[in-house]
């Protein structure tokens, strides 16, 4: 029976990130968020260790520490705090803690300590895994406490630890160097904001322009401005959605934050069956749902204002290829010097930085790019799935060869696919049933030990025409049901609903209308507005939302160039042509970057980076599959008919046979319910 250790801490993401480890040493954790639930858990169903912080909302930790021992309750207790003075740590002690750590600590130590005292307690711990993987030792110091962790509460809501707050009506929580003042003081700015302009520059742009200061701001960013005058809060989310930016929709108050897991004391775990419904078709949750039902993701390039729940759009993606200029090389030169630019200003200065390379156009294009410009080193980083499995290798290694970088190389092996499959789960705000979750976290975990800043080249299929528009092209030409097409062309459970959902679940959703039928719908060009759609909501919702949850977990930041809004405008200004040349897709980015790149590069079809997940669950994982999946107690179980999963479980049922990919979109489902809820 494993050792059960109940973990209590109100910064989520340290909690998640600490719980992970426990959970990989073989240790049964259960979770707390406040002193009081925290209390309520260690005398109903005691643990055998408690790691516990020390300030905290409800009751402090030093407090619990006393009403457990006045109460008999005789578990090891390891008081976790940044107060570090020797005056705090005999009071902790003194109130009936075991051990002290000081806050940031190696988790190794943490790990170490809880071992000392599970001995001094008597208990044993069977470890559940080796921890020998070299890509996964990280420090507190590598977790980021305050970078993204900020919240914000209006309406009615408390303001007891609150770093700063006006009246009963709106506080911020978490870090002050997320947040900013106008000169005035009538506007106070909360959030984030990458490269160029920091939230100073921004809050006194707002003072002078208003909401108008938006369209001039080409950084990915998530923020709230308070006006102190007029008591209305501005929420604003940048045009392409490189950021995120959550709140509750329960109207007495609302509560703000850029990570849903924030949110969490703030909202019933209640899935919403409508987002439910779009992730088994898309693999993510498009637009403004959550998998929460009592929370709103903001869309992209929109300013929700509070209390009168008012949205304005102050950057819209849309088709404006009315130009009557058709020349391919016009837009091939204007994309050259645009990406060169673009490249060059998401550069760190006086530091090395890192490229994620696959071997495919877009990654190269960014990768060539910085080898030209960047004064200090590139690293790029690439992957494979054992030399016995198909690779890109040839392709990035002659990438990294012709321009001179140094190329890391990371093996992800089947093991490490599901190992680290809870933990990608846990760092990520929304559920994604992509399989690059996983190869995602793992090349940030190794290229941290060198680099702090990484660049990809996410954004080059829906910006200038990947193979996803295939199916759409061939529902084109032979006519079809065009919304039933789209869903198609992801190739997850479109059409397994009926049977995969329960039958009360599928009467709720079947008729409702789906995120993307208005634009899928319109007059636009066919071709444009298939890029649009893609950009607006995989890019907003799947790619960039990811990048951003797991490289910001390990403290790298991701910077995705070809998604920039000024490359993103360019590419809806440019007529179809010049990106879809009959059979040849990105035609203009590749006549852009030929003088950059190898030959075989420019030349090469897109081929995509293929996780082997099917061999991975006919060989190496289906028998945990089935006992995550087909539990009785299962998360999904309500929702999903058990009979169903368990005749892809045995391979059976799918006339396509793409059991893997639905068989990953499940896993990765069950343990988002498991770690989020």
């Amino acid at each position: 029976m494993s050792t059960k250790i109940l973990l209590i801490e109100d910064d989520i993401k340290l909690a998640q990130f600490i719980e992970m480890e426990l959970t990989c040493e073989g240790y049964q954790v259960s979770m707390a968020h406040n002193g009081l639930d925290g209390l309520t858990q260690a005398r109903q169903d005691p643990p055998n260790l408690v790691v516990l912080d020390w300030m905290m909302p409800g009751l402090t930790g030093v407090e619990i520490c006393r009403r457990l021992r006045s109460t008999g309750i005789k578990v090891p207790i390891i008081l976790v705090t940044a107060r570090d003075e020797i005056s705090d740590r005999v009071t902790g002690l003194d109130s009936g803690a075991d051990d002290y750590v000081i806050k940031p600590f190696s988790i190794e130590e943490l790990l170490a300590r809880i071992r000392s005292n599970l001995r001094r307690g008597f208990v044993s711990c069977n470890k559940a895994v080796n921890r020998k993987n070299k890509f996964y030792k990280l420090t507190m110091a590598h977790f980021p406490l305050t970078k993204t962790n900020w919240l914000v509460g209006f309406g009615k809501i408390p303001t007891k630890n609150a770093i700063w707050h006006d009246q009963d009506l709106f506080a911020t929580f978490g870090s002050p160097s997320s947040m900013a003042f106008s000169a005035s003081k009538r506007f106070v700015i909360v959030g984030e904001i990458t490269k160029g302009l920091n939230l100073n520059d921004i809050v006194q742009m707002w003072e002078k322009d208003g909401r108008e200061c938006l369209r001039n701001i080409y950084s990915f960013f998530a923020f709230v401005i308070w006006d102190c005058e007029k008591h209305q809060l501005h929420l604003c989310r940048d045009g392409v959605g490189g950021k995120t930016l959550y709140y509750t929709t329960d109207h007495s108050s609302w509560w703000i934050a850029p990570c849903l897991q924030s949110l969490r004391p703030y909202h019933q775990a209640e899935i919403d069956p409508f987002a439910l419904r779009d992730y088994l078709c898309c693999a993510f949750v498009p637009g403004e749902r959550t998998m929460w039902k009592g929370v709103k993701e903001l869309s992209a390039g929109n300013i929700l204002t509070l209390p009168q729940l008012e949205t304005n759009v102050f950057w819209r993606i849309e088709d404006k290829s009315k130009s009557e200029i058709e020349d391919m090389g016009y837009y091939a030169d204007r994309l050259r010097h645009l990406l060169l630019q673009v490249v060059r200003e998401n550069l760190p200065e006086h530091e090395k930085v890192g490229v994620f390379l696959s071997g495919g156009l877009d990654s190269s294009a960014v990768a060539a790019l910085s080898a030209k410009i960047h004064q200090q080193e590139v690293i790029a980083y690439s992957i494979h799935f054992g030399k016995d499995l198909p690779n890109e290798l040839e392709f990035s290694g002659l990438v990294a060869q012709h321009c001179d970088l140094e190329h890391q190389l990371l093996e992800i092996s089947f093991r490490d696919m599901w190992k680290f499959l809870p933990e990608a789960m846990a760092l990520l705000d929304d559920p994604i049933g992509d399989p690059l979750t996983v190869p995602n976290l793992l090349l940030a975990k190794l290229a941290k030990q060198s680099v702090s800043i990484i660049l990809n080249g996410e954004g080059g299929d829906p910006c200038f025409g990947g193979p996803k528009n295939q199916p759409m092209l061939l529902n084109q030409v032979y006519g079809g049901n065009l919304n039933t097409s789209y869903l198609r062309s992801f190739q997850k459970c479109a059409d397994d609903l009926p049977q995969l959902l329960k039958p009360e679940i599928w009467e709720l959703v079947k008729d409702q209308p789906f995120f993307f039928e208005p634009d899928l719908n319109s007059d636009m060009d066919f071709l444009q507005k298939l890029f649009m759609i893609n950009i607006k909501f995989k890019g907003a919702d799947h790619i960039l939302t990811k990048v951003n949850n797991l490289l910001g977990a390990v403290d790298i930041e991701g910077r995705s160039p070809l998604f920039d809004p000024r490359i993103v405008d360019l590419s809806l200004s440019m007529p179809i042509n010049c990106k879809v040349a009959g059979a040849i897709e990105k035609s203009v980015l590749k006549q852009a970057m030929i003088d950059f790149l190898p030959t075989e590069i420019i030349h090469r079809p897109k081929s995509g980076m293929m996780v082997p997940v099917q061999l991975g669950f006919q060989k190496y994982w289906n028998k945990q599959a089935k006992d995550l999946l087909l539990s009785k107690n299962a998360a999904i179980a309500p929702y999903l008919q058990t009979e169903t999963i368990r005749s892809w479980l045995n391979y059976q049922g799918d006339p396509w046979k793409r059991y893997g990919v639905k068989l990953w979109l499940l896993v990765s489902l069950e343990l988002w319910i498991q770690k989020h809820r």
